[in-house]
Formats: C-alpha cells, structure tokens, sequence
C-alpha cells in the first residue's frame, strides 16, 4: 500500500490491539485525519529532510530517487570528507 501523503511504501504495525498501516518516512497512520498528525502537509521536502538523522535521510533519499541506500550513504560519506 503507498502513502497518501508522500507516495512511500507504507509498513504493517503489529504492535497495537489490531495492525495498522503506519509511512515511517512522514509518519501518516491509516485511519487518521491528514492534518492531526503533527507533521503536517504543508511542509516542504526540504523541511521535513532537515528533521532527519543521517539513516533516515539515506532511506528518504533512496526511496525518492530510487538509488540504492548503500549507494546514497556512500555519497553523503563523499560530501562529509
């Protein structure tokens, strides 16, 4: 199932009374409104990247450009030398 949000590719949470579709790239969760969560959409990719750890700016990368995170990870390694 994709994101309504974002477009990612939205995981199974088990660890709830009953699963729930959760994005742990923009944090949406199925079933709640848009604008309750406390990102909100109006935020810019940019924005929301700066908000980021290192691991989770490799996977939000990869998952937009469709590159390999090790690939992503290695070049954010390049820029930091």
């Amino acid at each position: 199932m994709k994101c309504p949000r974002c477009g990612s590719e939205m995981n199974v949470d088990g660890h709830r009374k009953y699963a729930i579709q959760m994005c742990y790239n923009c944090g949406y969760i199925e079933g709640r409104d848009g604008d309750s969560t406390k990102e909100n959409s109006n935020v810019t990719n940019f924005e929301h990247m700066k908000s980021l750890n290192f691991n989770e700016l490799a996977v939000f990368l990869s998952n937009g450009l469709g590159v390999d995170k090790d690939k992503i990870v290695e070049w954010m390694d390049d820029m930091n030398d």
